[in-house]
Order: C-alpha cells, then sequence, then structure tokens
C-alpha cells in the first residue's frame, strides 16, 4: 500500500544514490532506471537518491534531470523516499533546482558544498541559509572536500543545523575524527540531526559512531546485501555487520578503482543490469581494472564463471 510521504520526513539505513544508465547512444534510459529503481524497491532499501555524484548529474541536461525526478516519483509510488540532488556552484541556480524538484514530488534534497568556486565558511552558510529560506522539503548538506575543494567546518555546520527544514548530512569526509565531532556537538544543537555515511567502506565505522546509514553507490549492485550490513549495525549486532562488512570490503573498494561511477556502472553492465557506459569527461576502465572487477565479481558469485 501507497505509504503518507509525511513519514519520509525522517531518514535512516540504505539510500541507494542510483546511476543514471544511458543507451549505447548515450541518451537516457528511461526503461533501463524505471527497472533499477523496481529492483531497489524490491531488495529492501530504505530510499533512493537521484542526481548525485553517482548519476552523474553535471552531464544532464535540465530535460533529464527533470525526466529522471519524474519517473523515480512514478516508480516508487509513496514506497520508498525519494531523495534528489539540487546542489552546484551557484546559490541562485541551486535554489531553482530545489524548487523544481519539491514541485515533482521530491522528499527530500541533498545539497552539495558549491563546488569549485570555494567559497569561504560564511559563503557556505549563507548559501545553505538561502536554500531554506527558499523550500520545505528537508535539507540533506552534502560534505565531500574531494570533489567540492572545500570542507564545512564543524563550526560552519553547528550555524547550517540550526537552519529551517536543515536535517541532516551526507558525511563524505573520509574523517572519523571529524564524524565523531559532528555526532557528538550537531546532536547537542539539533537532536534530530541524521548523519549518513557517505563512503561505503566506511559504513560500519560511522554507524558504530552514531551515524544512522549510508548513501550507498555499491548498493546500486547488491542492495540487499549492503541493506544487511546497515540494519545489523544499526540493530547493534555488530558481530555479523562485520561479518557484513568484510565480505562486501573487496567490492567497496573496487567501486572507487577509478572515479565513481565508472566503476559501479562496469559492474552492473557484467551483471546484466542497466546501466551503459560514463558520459565524457568520464570514460570505461582501464582493461587492466576492468579484468580484476571481473575476476571479483565471479568470485563473489554475482555473474557466473
Amino acid at each position: 500500500m501507497p505509504q503518507s510521504r509525511e513519514i519520509f520526513m525522517t531518514l535512516k539505513g540504505t539510500i541507494t544514490a542510483l546511476i543514471t544508465p544511458f543507451t549505447a547512444q548515450y541518451d537516457l534510459d528511461e526503461q533501463g532506471l524505471s527497472k533499477n529503481i523496481q529492483f531497489q524497491i524490491a531488495s529492501g532499501v530504505n530510499g533512493i537518491l537521484v542526481l548525485g555524484t553517482t548519476g552523474e548529474s553535471p552531464t544532464l541536461s535540465p530535460e533529464e534531470q527533470t525526466q529522471i525526478i519524474k519517473i523515480a516519483v512514478r516508480e516508487t509510488q509513496n514506497k520508498i523516499p525519494v531523495m534528489v540532488g539540487v546542489g552546484c556552484n551557484s546559490t541562485h541556480q541551486t535554489i531553482e533546482k530545489a524548487k523544481k524538484a519539491q514541485d515533482l514530488g521530491a522528499d527530500s534534497l541533498l545539497v552539495v558544498t558549491p563546488y569549485y568556486n570555494k567559497p569561504s565558511q560564511e559563503g557556505i552558510f549563507k548559501h545553505f541559509e538561502a536554500l531554506s529560506q527558499q523550500v520545505s522539503l528537508p535539507i540533506y548538506v552534502y560534505n565531500i572536500p574531494g570533489r567540492a575543494g572545500v570542507n564545512i567546518e564543524i563550526a560552519t555546520l553547528q550555524r547550517i543545523a540550526t537552519l529551517p527544514h536543515v536535517a541532516g548530512i551526507k558525511d563524505a569526509t573520509g574523517n572519523l575524527l571529524q564524524t565523531s565531532d559532528t555526532i557528538h556537538q550537531i546532536s547537542r544543537i539539533n537532536p534530530n540531526f541524521t548523519v549518513f555515511c557517505g563512503d561505503d567502506a566506511l559504513t560500519l565505522p560511522m554507524i558504530s559512531l552514531g551515524a544512522q546509514g549510508i548513501i550507498s553507490v555499491v548498493s546500486n549492485l547488491v542492495p540487499t546485501q549492503v541493506s544487511h550490513l546497515v540494519n545489523y549495525a544499526l540493530e547493534g549486532q555488530f558481530d555479523l555487520a562485520q561479518k557484513s562488512h568484510y565480505e562486501l570490503l573487496s567490492l567497496f573498494k573496487m567501486a572507487f578503482v577509478e572515479v565513481n561511477p565508472a566503476p559501479i556502472k562496469t559492474a552492473m553492465q557484467m551483471c546484466g543490469k542497466p546501466a551503459g557506459s560514463c558520459r565524457l569527461p568520464l570514460c570505461d576502465l582501464l582493461p587492466e581494472n576492468k579484468a580484476k572487477l571481473l575476476q571479483l565479481l565471479q568470485e563473489m558469485r554475482l555473474i557466473k564463471h
């Protein structure tokens, strides 16, 4: 039965950062996207993210972005929440994208730190402040210094966490000390502030510190296995969570052997799932990495020898 979208206001668990499948001509594969979403729902994930880094959002036209949101909202039918990546390096454009996603039926927004122009900490705060005044959906901050070129410092995040509609963060800093400070200090200001892991390989340690889930790349391919890891960890069954972690660790590492999402899209192609190649400037894996990935997928019995 479809559920009220109001229950999606608080997220936790496994959120799959969906790839954007393309045809052989590099057009949007709408049917493939629908199939991938249905696979995620059937596998029991807690939500999906479209138009994130893994979805190659910088290479998508505004028309394609609109169509992807429409497909995601239609296919989920209120069964699981739809998070939409709307961030860019222009505050005005970020607000316009956020309003469009809200109008199209998104349940929450993922907003990356403005990249390339490297704003000051005050500029970062003002960016999120301006957005929070223009939308009513839950806003999840996306802190990924490796791509954005700037880190959101704890003092800045403390200010952002007090803004209207700010619900949490996708922490892709790779810095467990900063993660610890985020969870410990921000919870005092905003007890409902949710921390999501932004790096598959750090899911277990981050949940052990107090994170509430993962926005996952690898769950595009193995959503059930990633969900098991997350659920075990959230339930405090750390022996089972640790077992799941090590079963998936090689795949976690291989998924980032080259720039995401090239490895995960290649893995999905090998396993017969809609994916296609990446659009330039991302390209196919090097032959040696493709061979390693194929061998791993065979060893994990995700494809037959």
